[in-house]
Parts: structure tokens; C-alpha cells; sequence
């Protein structure tokens, strides 16, 4: 059995511009400048979510972390049920599908809000398991893939994001990863991983297929 390990937010939940947009309301109702446009928020969005929350101009001295990313998290998720998939999503599903991979969610984002976000586009059924993390600050999502992948062969799983912890979750357990652009990181930042990098998900399914010898 072949495992895809997919993201979710920005690859395949177009939400990077709703993400940067509910950022600057946090920072407005602070008198704080916002970020700036999409290509900065792109350029400074990082896991752990603190150090983003930092680089965005946010004082943890001030306000601890926690009650920030509560305030983010409740507006985000009634944001990210207005968000389409992106494009070639659904065909990206079907070429796995139809190769006999088995797909997998993991996703740093909470486990209910996430499920409710994937069943809103209707694609709940292409994926074996749905994996999401206990809380909404943002941690990581590495040992849900690991618990999940655990007995895998290296060759048999491949990873597809749109962020460098994708690329880093997949380089820490041995397996491949494809990154694909236009998500939460700039293309730059992802080229410099050295992983391959699509421009969209079709191409993407292509490259990860190609690496499973599928």
C-alpha cells in the first residue's frame, strides 16, 4: 500500500489570503500596521505559529501567546468555511485514488474544526483518516503522521504541502516530499528546502506519483 500524506491548509484549502487578512484585524485592533499584502505575510508565516505571531509585530509580553491565537483561531474558522479548495484539488484526489494510494489528512489545525472544514467541500470520503491536533496553537503535526505511518516502509508514504514543516516532518521520518507554491510560503523559501516544487496540484499528484513509482 502506497500513503499520501497531505496538508491542508494552503494546499489543499485555498485560505492563505483569509489567514493574512484575519492577521491584520488582530493587528489593527491593536494599532498595529498590517502585514502588508499577501507576498510579506507569505515571506514571514512559520511553525512554530508563535515565531509568525512575533515577525508579525505581536508582544507576547503584552499578551500571552495563548489568548492570541484563541482570538485568530475563532475568526479563522468562520472564514475557512468560505474558502474554496484550490485549483485542480478534486483532480489531484482522483489521480491518487485511481492509483490505489491511500490518503491521509494531517493537519496542525484542530481536529474538529478541521473535520467540519473538509466535510463542508464534500471530500471527506478520499481520505482514510483524518488527523488533526487537540488545540488551536499550532504546534506541528509531525507525530500524528508518525503514529499514522508507523510500520510503513520509507518508500511506500510521500508527503505533499505547501510549507517548509511539510518538507521538515517528511525529512525527520524518511519519506519524500513535494512542495507545491502558492499556499503560505513563498516559492523562494520552498525552492530552498530542495525539494521539488509544483505550481499546482495536478502537477504536484504528478511528481509524487512519479516518486512511488506509480
Amino acid at each position: 500500500m502506497k500513503y499520501i500524506v497531505w496538508d491542508w491548509n494552503g494546499t489543499l484549502l485555498d485560505d492563505a489570503p483569509a489567514s493574512m487578512e484575519v492577521m491584520d484585524g488582530l493587528l489593527a485592533r491593536r494599532g498595529l500596521p498590517g502585514l502588508g499584502g499577501v507576498e510579506r505575510y507569505r515571506e514571514i508565516f512559520t511553525f512554530p505559529v508563535q515565531t509568525y505571531y512575533r515577525e508579525a509585530g505581536l508582544d507576547f509580553a503584552k499578551e500571552p501567546f495563548e489568548a492570541l491565537a484563541v482570538e485568530f483561531i475563532e475568526e479563522y474558522n468562520r472564514r475557512a468555511l468560505d474558502c474554496a479548495l484550490r485549483p485542480g484539488a478534486r483532480a489531484a484526489l482522483d489521480a491518487f485514488a485511481g492509483a490505489g494510494c491511500r490518503q491521509v489528512l494531517a493537519s496542525a489545525s484542530e481536529k474538529s474544526a478541521l473535520a467540519a472544514q473538509v466535510a463542508r467541500h464534500g471530500i471527506g470520503g478520499y481520505f482514510a483518516a483524518i488527523l488533526g491536533v487537540g488545540d488551536s496553537l499550532g504546534a506541528g503535526k509531525e507525530d500524528l503522521a508518525r503514529a499514522y505511518l508507523e510500520g510503513a516502509e520509507p518508500g511506500d508514504a510521500a508527503f505533499l504541502g505547501d510549507t517548509v514543516h511539510d518538507w521538515e516532518v517528511a525529512r525527520r521520518m524518511g519519506r519524500p516530499c513535494v512542495l507545491v507554491a502558492g499556499g503560505h510560503q513563498s516559492r523562494a523559501r520552498l525552492e530552498a528546502t530542495g525539494a521539488p516544487v509544483a505550481d499546482g496540484l495536478e502537477e504536484a499528484a504528478e511528481m509524487v506519483l512519479a516518486r512511488l513509482g506509480r
